[in-house]
């Protein structure tokens, strides 16, 4: 499926490739980890307007996602994998292979992203470098950027991503890791474009609990304002971004029903008694020493997964006490 689109590699003629690459805006990203890819196009082929985007998905990297652009037409071509990718109990043999953004306009004066999000695999090992290789196409010339061999004199190298360790092995597909592996995940850091996400974790809960919290810090360290939009867990029925405030002389909880702001250059600390993240209708308890999976969403970054280290039940006793209290007010 993918030999016309390899030939027509070979065929490509190198366009002027003096000034700045194709790159990734992302360095690197987490195995097992869901993450956004963001293709950043500098300039046009020979001076020419880029009318076309076309990117390679490399093996180990699966359940791909092209974002659309305004103005583009955005096309995929679906392959199989070079192995199956296991998402969530059910073996995917294939999936996007290939995107291509076309019928476009970008002046070779001008810059632009083309952005796409999924999910390096967890078997990939850290150190790997998956490259992206990406194809410009003007009106009679191109730019190819498809050199994988890593040599720091290509004057085409492809956009290359390195994998970095994600979640331990003994955190299970659904993130019941036990011991010291999910204390680990609470010293984890995890990557999403700008976004630093570290020291995950949330509590143990009672047999019949019917809610809970969960805590990280976010750090953006990028130049634009982003905010933290939704959190998703297999634990819990529905989960809510929430923070902690007084009303008179009580301390209550409220659902941020526009989502959680992260201004750029700070830190955000999710933390009991302050901003959290709501396990709503639990759907079984979460026990101290294991970890639970949560998906987070950014309205710019796009959506992570990561593991929360579950502490025990008396770590923070003010947040309990708001637990019981919204329990009790949907």
């Amino acid at each position: 499926m993918f030999k016309p689109f390899l030939a027509a590699l070979g065929l490509l003629s190198i366009a002027g490739v003096a000034g700045a690459h194709v790159t990734l805006e992302q360095a690197e990203a987490a195995a097992g980890v869901t993450t956004k890819i963001t293709l950043r196009i500098p300039h046009g082929c020979e001076g020419q307007a880029t009318q076309a985007v076309t990117l390679q998905v490399p093996d180990g990297f699966y359940a791909a996602k092209p974002m659309p652009k305004a103005g583009w037409v955005l096309e995929t071509v679906t392959g199989p994998y070079a192995a199956p990718y296991d998402n969530h109990g059910t073996a995917m043999t294939e999936g996007v292979r290939q995107i291509v953004w076309s019928q476009g306009n970008l002046d070779d004066a001008w810059y632009d992203e083309f952005t796409l999000r999924g999910t390096v695999g967890p078997d990939v090992a850290p150190g790997t470098v998956l490259y992206f290789p990406a194809v410009q196409t003007c009106a009679t010339a191109t730019a190819e950027w498809t050199d994988v061999s890593g040599s720091a004199g290509s004057e085409t190298p492809a956009p290359g991503l390195t994998v970095v360790a994600g979640p331990a092995a003994s955190s299970h597909a659904h993130g019941h890791g036990t011991g010291h592996g999910a204390m680990q995940m609470a010293d984890a850091a995890f990557t999403l474009g700008a976004l630093t996400l570290t020291g995950p974790f949330s509590r143990a809960t009672l047999p019949n609990a019917p809610v809970a919290g969960g805590f990280v810090t976010i750090a953006n360290t990028g130049t634009e304002d982003d905010r933290l939009i939704g959190a998703a867990s297999d634990a819990a029925g529905h989960m809510e971004v929430h923070e902690m405030i007084m009303d008179g002389d009580v301390m209550k909880m409220r659902a941020l029903a526009d989502g959680l702001p992260l201004p750029a250059g700070q830190t955000v600390e999710l933390k009991p008694g302050g901003y959290h993240i709501m396990f709503m209708d639990l759907q079984r308890p979460l026990v101290e020493g294991e970890t639970v999976d949560v998906t987070l969403t950014f309205e710019k970054a796009g959506q992570i997964t990561v593991p929360l280290a579950v502490g025990a039940r008396d770590a923070g006793a003010a947040m309990h006490g708001g637990h019981a209290d919204m329990a009790k007010t949907p």
